[in-house]
């Protein structure tokens, strides 16, 4: 076991990569589909239905893709010869995606339809074994709790530049040609993410090894994912947090556009959307830095309540508000900072749960399986992408919503359930399966690392 402290450097590379990948999470998860609808005119049902197809398809690679990693056996350890491979793949099927290729109607579906596929396949390679860094790199609870928060305080800072500053890139970038702006956009983005994934590569090193020539057969798999109680608990906590967190954050580009300021034109000239956006990643970075010393003043518990609830909070304020004074923008920073502190715990939070799961499946099963138990994670943040993208695409076909035009009152209510309504429910339901469900307390979970590590040491 490894329970000493981690450098400045490894942290700080282990947070680049986080940087690098959020990047060109944050293009594609906030952009694309206004970018498939608004720019390249496909139809917002088409794109529902193609986000959700890919990601069933995914539903089947992560856990592979996990198993892969976990039998992976070389000089460079389990984990980062896939970042790496990952990275350069998945930073040039983006290029592809957002590629300004001159193609129209069914011939630019079948295009976006086979890179937005791959791209989430690709994406999977690196995501995986980056996340199963976090439980391999060290099994001190204090230093864990700060490597689980800095690459999340480095993925809200990436997720801040780009939807904050995206659409002002593209802008430039295009000199009035868009389309053209957010290739260029998607190839500078390829370039960080290269680079950031470099420094992840050369100076984060495995140091909790649990050697074992024995390698996971697809039985071992589903018995790690099966007999593990505490799997099904952190899937539902991650699904559900997902779920809320793409679907308002993918969402507020077109309720802030429609609704709140009615821009009808393709690029839009509010400030709205920016102040959220921007509120939003500076109160997640903030939120993350603290938790980890507000988890210990507070208690656990508590903490993830405040995850839970704030954004039930927040949206119900920004509800009231888009009724009241819909552009006041005091009142949507406001709101946007009480959201995403709690989303920000909760990012933290997922991530050192899953971690303790990982212990806890070694300890009860006696097998270590980082990989396999966080392509779970990726699994699911993909579903949730999917899902979101199912509902929005869906819902502005059945709410009638109409690209650059003025919408209906009927259109625009639909808009605020599905970015008020919906995730303050779900957001809610994560505390309640938390409370009911979750087992491993700080004291049980102390008890039960003192257990492994005196397993260890006798053997």
């Amino acid at each position: 076991m490894n329970n000493k402290k981690l450098s400045l450097i490894t942290k700080a590379s282990f947070g680049a990569g986080a940087f690098g990948k959020d990047a060109v999470y944050a293009i594609v998860g906030t952009y694309l589909m206004m970018y498939l609808t608004d720019y390249r005119s496909v139809a917002p049902a088409f794109v529902g239905a193609l986000f959700m197809v890919a990601r069933i398809w995914d539903a089947f690679n992560d856990p592979f893709m996990g198993m892969i990693v976990d039998n992976t056996r070389t000089r460079w350890g389990k984990f980062r010869p896939w970042i790496l491979i990952g990275t350069v793949i998945n930073a040039i099927v983006l290029v592809l995606l957002f590629a300004n290729n001159g193609l129209e109607g069914h011939s630019y579906l079948v295009w976006c339809s086979i890179f937005y596929i791959l791209w989430g396949m690709t994406y999977t390679i690196m995501d995986i074994p980056y996340w199963s860094l976090v439980p391999a790199m060290t099994d001190n609870e204090d230093e864990r709790s700060q490597i689980s928060a800095i690459p999340r305080i480095c993925a809200s800072c990436a997720w801040l530049v780009i939807n904050s500053f995206g659409l002002i890139m593209v802008a430039k970038f295009g000199g009035g040609d868009d389309v053209k702006g957010f290739s260029i956009l998607a190839i500078c983005i390829a370039i960080v993410f290269i680079l950031a994934s470099l420094l992840t590569v050369i100076f984060c090193k495995e140091q909790v090894v649990v050697a074992s020539a024995e390698k996971t057969s697809v039985k071992g798999m589903l018995r790690v994912l099966l007999k593990n109680d505490q799997v099904k608990i952190i899937l539902g906590i991650a699904l559900f947090f997902n779920i809320a967190y793409q679907l308002s954050n993918s969402f507020a580009l077109y309720y802030f556009k429609y609704v709140a300021e009615r821009t009808y034109e393709a690029a839009g000239n509010g400030v709205l959307y920016p102040v959220y956006a921007g509120v939003a990643g500076f109160a997640q970075m903030g939120s993350m830095a603290i938790l980890p010393f507000l988890s210990k003043k507070i208690g656990k518990k508590i903490s993830f309540f405040l995850a839970s609830f704030l954004p039930v909070f927040g949206f119900a304020l920004l509800f009231f508000l888009g009724l009241v004074a819909p552009k006041n923008v005091f009142g949507v920073g406001l709101c946007s900072a009480i959201v995403n502190c709690g989303i920000g715990f909760m990012l933290v939070f997922i991530t050192v749960i899953l971690s303790e799961v990982v212990d806890y499946g070694e300890y009860s099963l006696g097998t270590r399986n980082e990989s396999i138990l966080f392509s779970m994670q990726t699994f699911v943040v993909k579903f949730a992408g999917a899902f979101s993208g199912f509902v929005s695409g869906v819902g502005l076909t059945m709410i009638g919503y109409v690209a650059n035009q003025q919408q209906t009152a009927g259109a625009e209510n639909g808009m605020r359930i599905i970015m008020f309504l919906i995730p303050a429910i779900l957001s809610a339901l994560c505390f309640l399966i938390y409370i009911k469900g979750y087992k491993l307390t700080p004291e049980y979970y102390s008890n039960m690392m003192n257990e492994l590590r005196a397993r260890k040491s006798e053997n």
